[in-house]
């Protein structure tokens, strides 16, 4: 064994050197079907489960009730009511989290590894005995629209909603938005119409990941391999966008307003189009990280914002590359200007090698990172996985960010980066 010798500098080597290997799954099916993608690792004693259910807005009748039923399913079964099914995952210091996106819902439970035979049959009484009580509803319905009241109030929020509805239409799933009206349409039959087409009988996935017990495939199948389970995944209905046809919007939110929201925004194809991965690479040279052109320029030069980020959606249909920032109000068409300069700037000059070494290794660096430990490894399949991918598309790109060019990052900024194709939004 070599022995360390203090007294020199240790060699640097650069990320974009490295060799990397994303650590693979194990796959198998329980007995009703489901499919479960497990990654055994890690040295501490913690699991986490993600069962991933095709219940997003997408699926939705009313405006709200994907979201709402995801919520309340923490909020009461026959046999425990909210307070008793919360004070259970806390009594052993887990934590059981529920989301909802526009595609899928989840629920994730984060334990000791220890505890996790105590955890699944409580997470299977949740899953598959919620009652949606009309005192819970009313409760959840208080509180959104009050959170909603608050947050209408805020010039950020109300871009973000906007943007988007530009971009898809306001009936699209990606650009729809919830008022308080909706809301009060979401009834008690409603959310259990929803539970039972969508969770009862709805098609799930289950990601596990962490320190797992030897048998955690048979506590698996023993929980969940009894449930109702449809095979193959619910086909996602149209979602063809209906963009405005207006591209420029100043809309006054509160006339106090000292700064604005800024959104420029176009839309953009998915993870399948063979532009994609050469343009999350144009994309975070432009404004992607802190050291980007966009940062640089605006922040550290112009000083009109304490920030400022390009990214494109990460959505299973179409997507949007987005540029976001506040600003003062009275720099905010500064900014934009200032925007299309850099986007001007990108077509026209070739980018610097030492530049783009600097993004190269910035982004495969961060790549490192996602690969460190169970749970960073298990998003990242996820992400492949959900988006109907493989392997292939993690190594793709780490190749694509070794040795794309700058010829082709010019040409790929004068096919996206057009001030034309953008929809131009400052809410203030």
């Amino acid at each position: 064994m070599n022995k360390l010798n203090r007294k020199e500098t240790p060699a640097i080597k650069d990320p974009i050197h490295y060799s990397f290997q994303l650590k693979p799954y194990t796959h198998y099916l329980l007995a009703n079907g489901i499919p479960v993608y497990s990654i055994h690792a890690g040295s501490q004693e913690v699991l986490q489960i993600e069962l991933v259910y095709s219940a997003g807005n997408c699926f939705e009748k009313k405006k709200g009730l994907a979201a709402a039923t995801n919520f309340l399913l923490k909020n009461g079964t026959s046999t425990l009511n909210a307070f008793q099914l919360n004070e259970a995952f806390e009594y052993y210091g887990a934590y059981c989290n529920r989301s909802c996106y526009n595609e899928t819902a989840m629920i994730t439970l984060h334990t000791l590894s220890k505890h996790v035979v105590k955890m699944l049959p409580l997470l299977k009484v949740m899953l598959s005995d919620s009652l949606f009580l009309p005192e819970e509803l009313e409760i959840y319905k208080q509180n959104s629209k009050q959170r909603l009241k608050v947050n209408k109030q805020k010039a950020d929020f109300v871009a973000t909603r906007l943007i988007d509805s530009y971009i898809y239409g306001s009936e699209h799933p990606y650009g729809v938005y919830t008022e308080p009206e909706d809301l009060d349409a979401i009834t008690v039959e409603d959310c259990r119409q929803f539970y039972n087409d969508h969770y009862l009988k709805g098609h799930c996935k289950i990601f596990v990941c962490g320190n797992l017990p030897d048998n955690m495939s048979l506590m698996l199948n023993e929980v969940f391999g009894k449930l109702q389970n449809v095979i193959s995944p619910l086909a996602l209905p149209d979602m063809q966008a209906t963009p405005a046809q207006e591209k420029k919007y100043r809309i006054e939110n509160d006339p106090k307003a000292v700064q604005g929201a800024i959104r420029i925004a176009s839309p953009f194809p998915n993870r399948h189009h063979p532009d994609f991965q050469k343009v999350i690479v144009l994309n975070t040279l432009f404004g992607g990280f802190f050291g980007s052109r966009l940062m640089s320029n605006i922040r550290e030069i112009k000083g009109y914002t304490y920030g400022i980020y390009s990214y494109l959606q990460n959505h299973l249909q179409q997507s949007a590359w987005v540029i976001s920032t506040e600003a003062g109000k009275k720099v905010c068409e500064a900014t934009i200007n200032e925007v299309y300069l850099e986007m001007k700037a990108l077509r026209e000059n070739t980018i610097e090698e030492e530049e783009l070494l600097l993004v190269r290794n910035y982004m495969l660096g961060n790549i490192l990172g996602e690969l460190d430990g169970p749970f960073h490894l298990m998003a990242k399949w996820k992400n492949i996985l959900l988006n109907n991918l493989d392997e292939n598309y993690f190594y793709d790109s780490v190749e694509t960010i070794k040795t794309v060019t700058a010829t082709e990052l010019q040409t790929l900024a004068v096919k996206y980066m057009q001030p034309e194709l953008f929809y131009e939004l400052v809410v203030y």
